[in-house]
């Protein structure tokens, strides 16, 4: 009895150090603010803002709702244990059960923990660059893309291509997805470097065994309130959309690339019919380069202070994924590696990203 005592206690110590970085009660607020949202008229004038505010409302109700059922589970039971007789030996064994679960089910939810970054509960935005190795490298960039969609599709995060580049042959030059989920981001920054692909090559007549790069970014989208850009240093071009393989995505004038003068940065977006829509996903994912700039010239900094380096730099090789002459998976930073290929490119990357939080979080 005194040993499940000191379960329970410890139990609600971690309980209560897990809410107080949990912030559930500036969920509740957005959540009230999100619900005054859907309740006006015009909330589904423009439907893919609305079913974007309304799987927020649904994930923000889902997380809230675990939370306060674990919490009122594990006071619940700190309650019955102490008031439990050390002779009842029958309840006392029915409690360790009730201990063992719910410790295994707080542990499950703790994992959240490790996204306690500024920018971890916003949405994402993904890009993907094709790097050298022509085709080969194109096709590459297209299967990173269907690895992160599936990924997505197994968060129930909502994937919507923003903007995409075919490649001459096969494959992709380029894609930018924007990703709608709690967390989003802090699930996927994981994954901003460079993709190393070694495989024989399904476009070389030898069969050559043939390297290739991609180039995958990752940025928090980030709220309008809190970026404010001059329209005085905005160069808005709009010309004409093109989907994958080059075919009309209507015929109109809707896609928009918008340039940042002053920094030279751009973002494009194409997937909408509208222009004034593509204008806003453009803007904010030029918000979003903006304030990852800023934040890389903070690390410099830091990196002179101290005097010792900080990496800044996004573009370096931050896994490999090889398929001949042996199959393996290995993250550079974590040294997480697995065989099984397949189920990665499949989107099963949790092992990758819980690695890397893991190994973040003990660094800080």
């Amino acid at each position: 009895m005194n040993e499940l005592k000191e379960k329970i206690k410890f139990l609600c110590q971690r309980l209560e150090k897990a809410l107080d970085v949990l912030r559930l009660e500036e969920e509740r607020k957005e959540l009230k603010k999100l619900e005054k949202e859907i309740a006006q008229s015009s909330f589904w004038h423009n439907q893919r803002a609305a079913q974007e505010v309304m799987q927020k409302t649904t994930q923000l109700k889902k997380h809230i709702e675990i939370w306060d059922n674990l919490t009122k589970d594990i006071n619940d039971l700190a309650e019955l244990i102490e008031n439990t007789s050390e002779d009842d030996h029958k309840l006392i064994k029915e409690l360790e059960t009730s201990m063992e679960k719910l410790t295994k089910e707080f542990e499950k939810q703790e994992f959240e923990l490790l996204l306690s970054g500024e920018y971890d509960q916003n949405n994402a935005i993904l890009s993907i660059s094709a790097g050298s190795g022509g085709t080969d490298a194109q096709d590459w960039a297209e299967m990173l893309s269907r690895m992160y969609l599936r990924f997505c599709q197994k968060q129930d995060f909502q994937a919507n291509i923003l903007e995409q580049s075919a490649g001459e042959e096969a494959g992709l030059k380029s894609i930018t997805i924007k990703i709608v989920g709690n967390y989003a981001f802090g699930y996927l920054k994981s994954e901003h470097g460079v993709h190393r692909l070694v495989r024989l090559s399904p476009y070389d007549a030898d069969k050559a065994r043939h390297t290739s790069f991609a180039l995958v970014e990752v940025l928090p989208e980030i709220e309008d309130e809190k970026v404010v850009v001059d329209e005085k240093d905005l160069r808005i071009d709009v010309f004409r959309s093109s989907g994958h393989g080059g075919q009309s995505v209507n015929t109109t004038d809707s896609a928009v690339r918008i340039t940042h003068t002053p920094t030279g940065l751009a973002a494009t977006s194409q997937n909408e019919r509208s222009q004034l829509q593509n204008k806003e996903n453009a803007l904010k994912v030029l918000k979003a380069k903006l304030v990852h700039l800023v934040e890389e010239k903070k690390v410099k900094e830091i990196s002179e202070l101290k005097g010792k380096p900080i990496s800044a730099e996004w573009g370096s090789q931050i896994r490999s994924y090889v398929l001949h002459p042996y199959t393996m998976i290995k993250d550079n930073r974590t040294k997480q590696e697995t065989s099984d290929v397949q189920n990665v490119l499949n989107g099963y990357l949790d092992e990758f990203v819980e690695a890397y939080l893991r190994k973040q979080a003990s660094e800080n």
